[in-house]
């Protein structure tokens, strides 16, 4: 065994690329104290109460989390002591400054390139057997430092996966690990090795480590430090522990204590809550108990019954009792994220002022307006993993990583308060890099997860799995939905139970049917179900009573001339706004392509302006430039919106954009068949607000037209009649849910459903589990409908289970966390399956001049500046004018073709975006061919693909 060293050698470095050359490098010593320092703050600080009890039990340390915290500390001091191998002689410059004893004998150490993550999870059991982690027991939790000290880099290795003695070194070098061990153990007051450590806090852990890493690895930090060391490795951490609280401070990562208010007050909302809102402040407390292993809410009510502020409520409730520190509020799409972003955005500061606001973010959160310029123009973080390698495109994207997580567009995870895409939440499932960072960050919050319905099998399964974890984890959890089948909401809630501990054969035996509407909520420690009481069930059905008038079009897509024409009879259903006394139609669209055409016909038909002209047609949807449709979203729900003003005449023509979270009211929608679940969501924008305008009074003071006596729906069904699926919808929607929605709505045919008491059972009927295909005709239309149904579902469900982490407390050994082939980062996967996608600027290519932002030519497309630091307003100026499109449309494309400019490939957001150079020609942008399709930018239509 490598005996204790004294000395430690200060010219062996840490930090070098990105500090003044002149000077000698970073001594690795001081960089391993500055992480333990940061390590420590972020307990005391950032991690939340459950993250700390979870931690400390999971070290086998319940009741003792001074020693738990000590020994968080150590893993993140012990973080890089992989660089005491060859990993010093990658950086020429650098490894001059090494002392005479560690150059002796060391040639043999540059020959080969491992990483330092791996070199250290190598040598860590020498090092931590000196420290006192000797004994079997002590020597399982060696091995899970190891892990945690070979993960730092966001990605778990295997054991096998080991350094080479050669790139080690020897005795010197073996001695001086040790020593620089030493010097972090005693620092922290030589904490003893636990008695256990579980995998799945050892992921928290992990991602602390990463966390102090590059908060005391920023460009401007270590410069200062490096101008001025201190004389004592003692003092060096003194001042380290004085900076930690800057550094947590100036990345926006310190929780804000919320000064809760009334509910009013809180939410900005006029009136007194409603029962569904009442029924949680007042019975909510009691049934969540006195907080032990955290616990799973369902709420379930129809689009409108106020959800969000009952979620919202209920978040204030379990974070109180299980010590969470604020929220993440995810829900399945931009859009629904950028309403939602302003909606919470308003609650906080009337609850805490400004400047908790500063901290709420959102995963697109560079398209808003409302982003921080100065968070786009973050200090580098000088990273260590791309010095390992050549350069090129795997250093950029080990510089790129902190920037992203710190000030790029996964900031939000780690903030207190975070509203954004599901998508960002799954990654943690994933094996991606920094998946344990995500765990972390999604951790010390109660997460809230809005249109829980809205997600296919595949993205069911991941969420399963993440619930599963953060079971575990005791954190509180809050699902929100208006249209859930009971047996989705059923293996959502047992897989958090499974993560917190019960075991699934007694679970088989149980089920948890959430009332309709009301909530339902389960004790993640004893499993215990409370519901919403009877008596305010039955009130909040009554406050929210509608009938709802439904009407079936058959129509026929492109059957131009004939009475059915889909067009045609969409034309029919809005002369009464266009010729009558006006009113507000919201016409839904199946596809992006459909809802263009649509627009043009009734433009054609009803008013010749523009969008932009404020014309009475509007169109939008998800293919537009992220200004413009910032833009248009917020003009279609002020137009739309509780508050009017409301225009006497509006027809807005959109896609799916407007199915979730946006507070529109509609006198009648008119919609594209599409599944029931999805047809509900879209009558709920139908008279959406009128309870709240008979009790409060009207905008403007005008009622609705005289020709909408009552909510409307009208269905557009091209399968009525025998007919099939359009062939422009591809494969947006099953058809196996097409046909039982259409069958069902057959039955509704000049009827009405009662809202909300048919929902659930009409949600049951076409999304529920039972089986009503009629076996006697195994060969029909509708028996291979079926099957093509539950082949995708069940494939779906198969490989989200395949790709996904193992749950919690099956994780024997961390790389399973990363245990599929490849080193994917975060933006190389997807969390919806067969639906990659990446970030679209359309430009333009001037006749002999260089590529513009505009058509006319005034704006040239900005080049990275000498420095390598774009300015921010730059960076916003692009991004706000890139659109989301599927990746696959750039398949066939020859390499390169759709690149950015090449001074853009280092920046971390603009160096992945595809670029179209439109061709400009008198005046006039011309399409571009990307594969088969024509893609051109219209300035009225948006993203057009022919």
């Amino acid at each position: 065994m490598v005996q204790r060293q004294s000395v430690v050698d200060e010219s062996a470095w840490g930090k070098f690329r990105g500090l003044d050359p002149a000077l000698p490098p970073y001594p690795l010593v001081r960089h391993l104290l500055d992480a333990a320092a940061m390590a420590l703050h972020l307990w005391d600080v950032y991690l939340s109460e459950n993250q700390r009890v979870c931690i400390a039990r999971g070290m086998g340390l319940a009741g003792e989390q001074d020693r738990a915290r000590a020994l968080v500390g150590l893993c993140a001091g012990l973080h890089d002591i992989g660089k005491l191998s060859g990993f010093q002689f990658c950086s020429r410059p650098a490894a001059q400054f090494l002392s005479g004893e560690l150059v002796a004998g060391s040639e043999r150490m540059g020959a080969e390139r491992v990483g330092h993550d791996v070199a250290g999870m190598t040598a860590a059991a020498e090092v931590l057997e000196v420290l006192g982690f000797g004994d079997e027991d002590e020597a399982s939790a060696a091995e899970r430092v190891a892990e945690i000290i070979g993960g730092h880099h966001g990605r778990f290795h295997r054991p096998m996966d080991s350094a080479h003695s050669a790139f080690l070194g020897g005795a010197a070098w073996a001695g001086q690990r040790v020593a620089h061990a030493t010097a972090v153990h005693d620092v922290l007051g030589a904490p003893a090795a636990p008695g256990a450590f579980e995998a799945p806090v050892a992921v928290l852990v992990t991602g602390v480590v990463i966390l102090a890493d590059w908060l005391v690895s920023q460009e401007g930090y270590l410069r200062k430090r490096q101008r001025t060391l201190e004389s004592s490795l003692a003092a060096h951490f003194r001042r380290s522990q004085v900076d930690a609280a800057r550094l947590l401070r100036d990345a926006g990562l310190v929780p804000v204590e919320l000064e809760r208010k009334d509910f009013a007050e809180a939410y900005g909302i006029a009136g007194e809550p409603n029962p569904l809102q009442q029924s949680v402040m007042d019975e909510l407390p009691a049934r969540a108990g006195a907080g032990g292993r955290g616990g799973i809410m369902l709420v379930t009510a129809a689009p409108g019954d106020g959800k969000s502020e009952t979620a919202l409520e209920a978040e204030r409730i379990l974070s109180k009792i299980f010590g969470t520190h604020g929220y993440a509020f995810l829900l399945p799409t931009m859009a629904t994220s950028d309403q939602m972003h302003g909606r919470v955005t308003r609650a906080l500061q009337n609850q805490s002022g400004e400047e908790v606001g500063l901290s709420l973010v959102h995963s697109m959160a560079w398209l808003s307006s409302t982003y921080a310029d100065e968070d786009l123009d973050g200090e580098a973080v000088v990273t260590c993993d791309g010095d390992e390698t050549p350069a090129g495109h795997r250093r950029r994207e080990a510089d790129m990583r902190p920037g992203r997580w710190l000030r790029g567009p996964t900031r939000p995870l780690l903030a207190q308060f975070a509203v954004g895409t599901i998508d960002q939440a799954l990654m943690a499932v994933l094996p991606v890099r920094h998946n344990a960072l995500r765990m972390l960050a999604l951790s010390n919050k109660t997460f809230i997860v809005d249109e829980a319905h809205a997600y296919d099998p595949y993205m069911q399964v991941l969420l399963g799995r993440l619930l599963n974890w953060l079971g575990f984890y005791g954190v509180p959890v809050v699902l929100l939905s208006a249209t859930l089948p009971s047996s989705v909401g059923d293996r959502l809630v047992k897989e958090y139970l499974r993560g917190a501990g019960h075991k699934p054969t007694a679970l088989k035996r149980q089920s948890f049917p959430a009332p309709y509407p009301g909530w339902l909520y389960v004790d993640g420690e004893s499993g215990r179900c409370s519901r919403m009481c009877q008596d305010r069930q039955v009130e909040q059905a009554r406050t929210r009573n509608m009938r709802l008038r439904v009407d079936v079009e058959r129509v026929v897509h492109g059957g131009e001339g004939v009475a059915a024409d889909r067009i045609a009879v969409v034309k029919r259903l809005l002369e009464p706004i266009a010729i009558d006394d006006g009113g507000i139609a919201l016409v839904v669209c199946n596809t992006v392509g459909e809802a263009q055409e649509t627009y043009l016909q009734l433009r054609e038909e009803f008013d010749q302006r523009s969008h932009e002209e404020e014309g009475d047609v509007q169109l939008l949807h998800a293919r537009f430039p992220g200004d413009v449709r910032e833009e248009r979203t917020a003009g279609v729900t002020a137009g739309l919106g509780r508050s009017g003003p409301r225009p006497v005449r509006r027809i807005v023509v959109a896609t799916q954009v407007v199915e979730q979270s946006l507070d529109l009211d509609a006198d009648i929608v008119i919609s594209d068949l599409a599944p029931l679940s999805l047809l509900l969501q879209r009558a709920g924008r139908c008279w959406r607000h009128e309870n709240h305008w008979r009790r409060h009074g009207r905008p403007d003071g005008r009622g609705r037209p005289a020709w909408a006596e009552g909510p409307r729906l009208v269905v557009l069904d091209p399968l009525a009649g025998g007919g099939r699926v359009p062939a422009q919808w591809g494969e947006v929607y099953s058809e196996h849910l097409l046909g039982k929605t259409s069958r069902r709505l057959a039955e509704f045919v000049g009827g009405c459903i009662a809202i909300p008491d048919d929902v659930q059972g009409l949600v049951e009927a076409v999304h529920g589990d039972s089986n009503d295909l009629d076996w006697d005709v195994p060969g029909s239309r509708e028996a291979k409908t079926w099957a093509e149904h539950m082949g995708k579902e069940t494939a779906e469900r198969s490989i989200a289970a395949l790709r996904a982490v193992p749950r919690a407390r099956q994780v024997a050994e961390l790389y399973e966390l990363h245990a599929l082939e490849g080193v994917e980062d975060e933006w190389e996967v997807s969390t919806r399956l067969g639906a990659d996608s990446v970030r679209l600027l359309c430009v333009y290519a001037q006749e002999g001049g260089p590529l513009t932002l505009d058509a006319e030519g005034k704006e040239p497309l900005p080049e990275m500046p000498e420095e390598g630091r774009m300015p921010a307003r730059r960076v916003r100026q692009v991004m706000r004018r890139t659109i989301p499109v599927r990746a696959d449309w750039f398949r066939d494309a020859e390499p390169g073709t759709f690149s950015p400019p090449s001074s853009w490939a280092e920046h971390p957001m603009l160096g992945d975006l595809r670029v179209l150079p439109q061709p400009v020609g008198q005046g006039k942008a011309q399409a571009v061919k990307v594969g088969a399709k024509l893609l051109r930018l219209h300035p009225d239509l948006g993203l057009v693909r022919e």
